[in-house]
């Protein structure tokens, strides 16, 4: 089967971690149609709305995207482009597996995890405004529809993936309507699927225990500015955001991308890992019914990782970027003609 994929190369080392990640892509057999174009809108754009009309177009008209990272400026300058992507494209359900790699080193074995985010609302949206000068007003808006959303898909995904926990992550205690609204929807879901254990944290024990002992944990389900707080915090468990994917899934489409930073110091020097946003095209594949052909990625890159010969800086190696793609690229070779 051919698919039609939007492909956002992203800022930075994404061109090159794009590139690589379509190589191996392409080496697997699965046919893929791609339509390259850029996230973000040129300099003539409304400097308001940075994030590229036809993107959003091609994702929609596609359905399926990959994307590479994209910066965003800090305490001022455009709104984000990664959020304005997400929103544009309703997709309110961020999935951020978290499972060690042979070979990177980390503080904890065995770690494998699900981290499942809203991501359309609460703080993070950026909904805030200068009320008069020295005082800023920040809107946390939770809805019902939108929390009873996103814990639907939480604990479909742990029926369809055998997961046997699903712990609502939440401030209730102090913002007792906001994240109370959203854990009286999460109940609600829960009560639908009783063979899946339902547990609730505090958001700041919920941090202290995931670095404790995060084998306690198998799905973990939050609004929208915790879940990103937590899913890096649980990246760092398992070696950084070098090493894990992230999928954004809405009812129509759907986006994966490597969540790290676009690592200006070292783009276009030929040293950047495409391990994040290769592993978060296996998803992508899984997503188009192509699980055969991720397994077989998954084992080659999983195949370089445990070699240890062709690994980059980040994680210890001294390889450089077309070193380990073709590390992954001889594995998957080897690993097809058996």
């Amino acid at each position: 089967m051919n698919h039609h994929v939007t492909l956002i190369p992203g800022e930075g080392i994404g061109p090159e971690v794009s590139t690589a990640t379509r190589r191996i892509l392409e080496a697997s057999g699965v046919e893929i149609e791609w339509e390259e174009i850029s996230g973000r809108a040129d300099e003539s754009a409304d400097q308001s709305q940075r994030v590229n009309q036809a993107a959003i177009d091609s994702v929609r008209r596609n359905r399926v995207a990959l994307k590479g990272p994209m910066a965003t400026a800090i305490a001022g300058g455009a709104p984000s482009v990664n959020v304005a992507l997400r929103k544009s494209l309703d997709l309110y359900a961020n999935l951020r597996p978290v499972k060690n790699i042979p070979g990177v080193k980390s503080h904890f074995e065995d770690v494998d995890l699900i981290i499942v985010r809203e991501n359309t609302e609460d703080l993070y949206s950026g909904l805030e405004h200068e009320v008069v000068p020295g005082v800023v007003e920040s809107l946390k808006i939770i809805t019902e529809k939108a929390s009873t959303r996103i814990a639907r898909f939480a604990f479909d995904y742990a029926r369809r993936h055998g997961r046997k926990k699903v712990h609502a992550i939440h401030k209730a205690n102090i913002m007792k309507l906001s994240d109370g609204l959203f854990l009286r929807s999460v109940r609600t879901v829960a009560a639908q699927f009783p063979e899946i254990q339902y547990r609730e944290l505090i958001v700041d024990n919920a941090c202290m225990q995931i670095v404790m002992d995060p084998l306690q944990f198998d799905v973990l389900l939050l609004p929208n500015l915790y879940g990103d707080v937590m899913s890096d915090l649980a990246a760092g468990l398992v070696g950084g955001l070098g090493v894990v994917p992230s999928a954004n899934i809405g009812d129509h489409c759907a986006m994966f991308e490597a969540v790290h930073g676009t690592a200006p110091d070292i783009a276009g020097k030929g040293l950047a890992n495409p391990t994040a946003l290769l592993m978060s095209a296996l998803l992508m594949l899984d997503y188009l019914g192509e699980r055969a052909a991720a397994e077989r990625i998954e084992a080659a890159l999983l195949k370089t990782y445990r070699d240890g010969i062709f690994t980059t800086k980040d994680v210890g190696g001294k390889a450089n970027t077309e070193q380990f793609t073709n590390a992954v690229l001889d594995a998957l070779a080897a690993t097809t003609s058996k």
